[in-house]
């Protein structure tokens, strides 16, 4: 295997790692001539010393490492995985080369004004503690629309009545042309009986507020995954704001004590995960970065690289 990178990663990349922290290693490698001929290049390679399925301990090791086609696929769409090796400092780089090089280079081409997958993952972590009870009105709001008339009904003949606010609206159209509305992260089709979107609803308003009273107490909360959303959400308005991310992160000693839920979730770390999602959404709204990663530029990219790599120095592999 032809390794293009290999990183550190995790909780030693972000400045979060406690003696209990696994050790985790990221990576692309350059695929095989065979296996972009065959068209059979898997998306990563993955070891791990961890048996059954039993917790990572500090002794573990996880390694996956991507092809070049798939890491790519991910930078494009703005995952967070790809997004945190791009900024990867020295320190952390195990190995290296001039391929990886030139995809650093040009890092700033994967940028857009949505970073899809920072934004969504905070703003899923922190509708599940409820945070500013927001997701719980709206969903009552739209829940009144709904039990006002035939179950029997589809959500077209009541479209125009759906309400259009913070966490209800349009979600596009999806690839058969039917319209999309979306409740708290839950998106229906046009074509859906108000009976079965009702019961989901429901559901999420009760377990939205179990969680959320849970959350008052301090209790039953995923502080790994509240502290997962906090670091995204803090990634994503560096990039906003200053155009890259810093490893390890400012912000580290206070993620750790989210991380090892050392804080009061309601007093402590719900008003700043609350106020930072919202100045992180006003400089999306503001900023001036392009809606659309040019993807044409990094399948030329992709040509060049196995075109030269693989097809124009008679490589046997």
């Amino acid at each position: 295997m032809d390794l293009i990178v290999k990183i550190k990663f995790g909780a030693h990349l972000y400045g979060t790692a406690t003696e209990n922290s696994d050790i985790d290693y990221k990576g692309v490698f350059l695929p095989s001539k065979e296996e972009i001929l065959l068209g059979t290049v898997p998306k990563c390679r993955s070891f791990s010393t961890k048996t059954d399925d039993l917790k990572n301990e500090a002794a573990d090791v996880d390694e996956e490492i991507y092809s070049l086609h798939y890491f790519i696929k991910l930078a494009c769409d703005g995952q967070t995985v790809a997004m945190d090796m791009l900024h990867a400092p020295d320190d952390m780089i195990i190995a290296t080369s001039s391929i990886w090089r030139a995809i650093v280079s040009e890092r700033r081409r994967f940028y857009t004004r949505s970073l899809k997958s920072f934004i969504t993952y905070a703003r899923r972590q922190a509708s599940k503690y409820g945070i500013k009870g927001g997701r719980l009105n709206a969903a009552s709001q739209v829940l009144d629309v709904l039990k006002s008339v035939d179950p029997e009904s589809r959500l077209r003949t009541i479209w125009d009545r759906l309400p259009r606010i913070p966490h209800c609206h349009d979600a596009g159209i999806d690839p058969n042309g039917m319209r999309q509305y979306q409740v708290c992260g839950k998106i229906f089709q046009e074509s859906a009986a108000v009976g079965y979107v009702v019961p989901i609803l429901e559901k999420f308003r009760s377990d939205y507020g179990r969680r959320a009273k849970q959350a008052a107490e301090n209790r039953n909360i995923d502080w790994k995954a509240v502290s997962h959303a906090l670091r995204a959400a803090l990634q994503t308005e560096e990039i906003m704001t200053r155009n890259t991310i810093t490893f390890p992160l400012k912000a580290a000693p206070f993620l750790r004590q989210v991380k090892e839920g050392r804080l009061d979730y309601t007093t402590e770390v719900a008003p700043v995960l609350d106020n930072l999602m919202d100045d992180v959404e006003k400089l999306v709204d503001k900023s001036d970065l392009p809606d659309h990663v040019d993807r044409a530029y990094w399948r030329r990219f992709l040509c060049d690289t196995l075109e030269r790599e693989r097809f124009s120095k008679g490589d046997s592999k």
